[in-house]
């Protein structure tokens, strides 16, 4: 199945039948059609009904079928076909296992559909009348989920207690009227605009609906699971969607363990420098260190405008010097735009440029009200990771592939350990190739291999009742729980207490998707070893391009189509 894309290709039959599915995808999802810049869909929204989600498992079985009938011209197609068959199949079975109509977290369910409004043009009179339009609709949509999740339930099928007492305080907070989303959403309409009023309207509207289905989610905690851990059957599907390949859970459980004493060791080398240098005394204690750069002026920033200006030059700089030196860099999309989002949650992450590339990649930081003060040296990985050569390099060049593939792989094919693999990879690349020398942001990037270590060990860990490792910092040993999980986490994970809560409780209710960053990293580096030339920078260089102009795939797919 290896794979040579080309410059000009003529679509095939097998490239009309994935166009059109994601032409029935955005029909069938409006929030989706935004997210990946589908025209046409942004003043409706997405039927979140079980009406709703028959209809897409039935579209995704639909095209499935004609996948079956359709021959592949070239290699392009193999490629495609083993893809969709993956990718499609998988959402199929989290359907019918009760996954996706039943998931409530606080980070990637229909709980967090309000982030689509951060994806919409908000500059002209007319994009607020879309906005306007598209909040209007929103009890509709929130309505339909209620719908969903009672019959859910009903059928046997509910996030854990936890996570539904957690969605509902963050749907209330999205509808407060005092600096709620909406309310925040609304303040950013100019005063004299002609529809402010019916921005304000439609913005009460969805706040009704938002408190309305945390009323839902009060109602239905009652019948759900008390336990946190999903068991080792729902999680190794989980596991399968985010990162398209199966793993044997024990030794990859054992991996992570072995992996995080690794960075451990590494990163106290560096703590030792760096405690030498500020005299702190601390020996190689990373958290004396940690204390002694956070006291570091020079690398602290006050309020979020100059957080945002930094990220900006941050990202700017990277472009600059790493575009037609160490990867080709289209100049499309060397335009990243940094922005500061609105809900508060504490989260980091990246949005992907429109089909026709007019809405830019996008980095975006969602600061909590009471942060005010930021660390640069903690944080410079992590512009690498969401911008170049992470996130907005590998969507942006998959986005420029839709001519040369075709729209659902380039729109729509998204894998969390090819994707996060690769940011992560990208960080660890970034040192080597000299842009973390300073001590400082190296114990910044060592901090997130860290933490993506460690997430391998308790996800995995807690989830499948696996005994925590002996030995190992934070660890008490004997069986998984919360409270032993977030004792765990404190001296491994570095970060403030309300960032560390969000993590947690975003590890209990997504089961499989934290450790796929680390374990797509370890596919990444296990597959350019195997391509590249040890000190060919030529070749490095040849394989990120070729590999990237592939688009997202399944791991187990990637690993086949670069096979020569």
């Amino acid at each position: 199945m290896s794979e040579q894309p080309r410059a000009q290709r003529t679509p095939t039959a097998l490239d009309a039948l994935a166009d059109a599915y994601v032409d029935e995808v955005a029909r069938l999802d409006p929030f989706t059609a935004t997210a990946i810049g589908a025209a046409g869909h942004d003043h409706e929204v997405t039927d979140l009904s079980p009406a709703g989600e028959d209809a897409r498992t039935e579209a995704a079985r639909r095209v499935l079928a004609q996948i079956e009938r359709s021959a592949d011209a070239d290699e392009v197609d193999a490629v495609t076909r083993a893809a969709m068959t993956e990718r499609l199949g998988l959402d199929i079975a989290l359907d019918e296992a009760g996954i996706t109509r039943s998931r409530v977290n606080n980070i990637a369910s229909n709980l967090q559909a309000q982030a689509v409004f951060d994806l919409m043009d908000a500059e002209t009179t007319e994009d607020w009348e879309v906005i306007a339009e598209r909040l209007s609709r929103m009890p509709a949509a929130l309505g339909g989920w209620g719908e969903t999740l009672r019959a859910s339930a009903a059928s046997g099928h509910l996030s854990a207690a936890r996570q539904l007492e957690l969605g509902a305080a963050q749907a209330r907070g999205y509808a407060d009227p005092d600096g709620g989303y909406f309310a925040s959403l609304v303040a950013r309409v100019p005063e004299d605009s002609p529809v402010r009023g019916a921005v304000a309207a439609g913005a009460e509207a969805a706040s009704r609906a938002y408190r309305e289905i945390a009323d839902v989610l009060d109602e239905l905690r009652p019948q759900a699971p008390a336990a946190d851990a999903v068991g080792r059957e729902a999680y190794q599907l989980s596991s399968r969607v985010f990162l398209g390949e199966e793993i044997d859970l024990d030794e990859t459980y054992a991996w992570g363990v072995e992996e995080l004493r690794r960075i451990i060791a590494e990163q106290e080398q560096v703590a030792a420098r760096i405690n030498d240098r500020y005299r702190t005394g601390g020996g190689t204690d990373v958290a004396a260190a940690r204390e002694a750069l956070n006291a570091d002026a020079a690398r602290t920033l006050h309020g979020t405008d100059a957080l945002r200006a930094w990220m900006q030059e941050t990202s700017d700089r990277a472009v600059a010097e790493l575009a037609g030196t160490h990867f080709d860099i289209p100049d499309q999309i060397r335009r990243l735009e940094c922005c500061i989002a609105t809900t508060g949650s504490g989260g980091i992450y990246y949005t992907p440029p429109s089909e026709d590339l007019s809405r830019p990649g996008r980095m975006w930081w969602d600061v909590p009200a009471s942060t005010t003060e930021f660390h640069t040296w903690s944080e410079t990985t992590t512009v690498y990771h969401e911008g170049v050569p992470g996130h907005h390099l590998q969507c942006g060049t998959q986005t420029l592939q839709a001519s040369t593939l075709n729209r659902w792989r380039a729109l729509l094919c998204w894998v969390s350990g090819h994707g996060e693999g690769w940011a992560l990879y990208a960080e660890r690349l970034m040192e080597s190739l000299g842009h973390l020398d300073d001590d400082g942001d190296r114990l910044g990037m060592l901090d997130a291999q860290r933490m993506r270590a460690g997430r391998v060990v308790l996800d995995i860990g807690l989830h499948n009742g696996l005994p925590m490792p002996e030995g190992v910092v934070g660890s008490a040993g004997g069986e998984w729980t919360y409270e032993k999980a977030w004792d765990f986490m404190t001296p491994n994970w570095g970060m403030g207490e309300a960032e560390q809560r969000f993590e947690l409780h975003r590890y209990l209710g997504w089961p499989g998707q934290a450790p796929s960053y680390k374990l797509g990293q370890r596919v990444w580096e296990e597959l350019r070893d195997a391509q590249t030339s040890a000190g060919d920078a030529a070749s490095v260089r040849d394989f990120h391009r070729r590999a990237l102009e592939l688009g997202s795939l399944p791991l187990s797919v990637l690993r086949t189509a670069l096979a020569q």
